[in-house]
C-alpha cells in the first residue's frame, strides 16, 4: 500500500508540474499578444506579465458573437488570431461595419470607463482567438499603480490618434478611393515601380472593413484591372506601377 501511495503521489506531482508549466506558457502567450498591441506600448514587461496573469483567452468560431450591443461589459479585448467585425445594426436592420480588428489590435476599451453595456456588436468573420482583459482586476491594478495608469493614459492617447485616422479613412467618398488608400498604406516606403501586396484576408472581410458589399468591391477590382492599374488574386494583388496607382488616388481626392 505504501508503495502505491508513493507512486500515486509522484503522479500527482507530475500532473501539477505539467499544469503549472501550461499555465506559464499560456501567460507568456497572452503577454506576447499584449506586447504587440499599440495600447500597451508604454507598459513595462513586469506590468504586462501582471495583466497577462488575470487576462483570459477566448476562442470564437467563424460567425460567432463575442458580444452584442447592450451586453454587460466584461472588459476590453485584444485580437490574437483571426478577425473581429465590430458593427451596429440600424432600426431598419442594415448592418454598418465600424471596423474589422485583426491580430495586435484592441477594441471595446470604453468598457473600462463606463457602467454602460457594449455600444456595438462584435462578430468573428474568421475563426478567432482574443484576449479579454477583465474590467475589475484591471481597474484594481491601475488603482494600486498610478504610474502604470499614467503610462496607459499615454498609450491610449496614441491609440486614439490611430482610431481617428481610421475614421478619417472611412470618410473617403467612394469605395475605390477607400480601397486605394488601403492598398497604398501597405506598400513599402520608397517603392514606385512594381509591387505585390498581400491581402491577408478574404474579399468578404475586406469589403466589410471598407464599408461596402462584396459585389461592389468585385466591381472595383474589375475597374482597376481594366484600367491596367492592378490585378487582384485570391491572396494578393499585383501592381506594375505604384506611382500610377498613387496618381489615381490623388485624382480621386481632387488633388493635382
Amino acid at each position: 500500500m505504501a508503495r502505491w501511495a508513493l507512486t500515486e503521489g509522484g503522479a500527482g506531482d507530475w500532473v501539477r508540474g505539467v499544469a503549472s508549466e501550461m499555465s506559464e506558457l499560456r501567460t507568456a502567450a497572452i503577454a506576447a499578444t499584449l506586447r504587440s498591441c499599440q495600447l500597451f506600448s508604454g507598459v513595462s514587461r513586469d506590468d504586462l506579465q501582471a495583466i497577462a496573469g488575470f487576462a483570459v483567452l477566448r476562442s470564437v468560431p467563424k460567425g460567432g458573437y463575442l458580444f452584442r450591443e447592450g451586453d454587460a461589459a466584461e472588459g476590453f479585448y485584444v485580437a490574437q488570431k483571426g478577425a473581429i467585425n465590430v458593427h451596429r445594426v440600424s432600426p431598419t436592420g442594415k448592418e454598418q461595419t465600424i471596423y474589422v480588428f485583426r491580430p495586435g489590435e484592441s477594441f471595446a476599451e470604453a468598457a473600462i470607463a463606463t457602467k454602460q453595456g457594449y455600444p456595438a456588436n462584435a462578430r468573428a468573420v474568421e475563426a478567432s482567438t482574443v484576449v479579454l482583459v477583465p474590467k475589475a482586476p484591471f481597474l484594481d491594478l491601475l488603482g494600486r499603480r498610478p504610474d502604470l495608469a499614467l503610462r496607459m493614459l499615454g498609450s491610449m492617447s496614441q491609440h486614439l490618434r490611430v482610431l481617428v485616422g481610421l475614421i478619417e479613412d472611412m470618410t473617403l467618398k467612394d469605395v475605390e478611393t477607400r480601397f486605394l488608400n488601403w492598398v497604398l498604406k501597405r506598400v513599402p516606403a520608397g517603392v514606385n515601380g512594381a509591387a505585390t501586396v498581400e491581402l491577408g484576408t478574404t474579399k468578404r472581410v475586406l469589403a466589410a472593413e471598407l464599408g461596402t458589399s462584396s459585389e461592389t468591391l468585385s466591381r472595383t477590382f474589375a475597374k482597376l484591372r481594366d484600367d491596367g492599374l492592378m490585378d487582384v488574386g485570391a491572396k494578393e494583388l499585383e501592381m506594375a506601377d505604384v506611382e500610377a496607382v498613387r496618381g489615381r488616388f490623388r485624382k480621386l481626392l481632387g488633388e493635382r
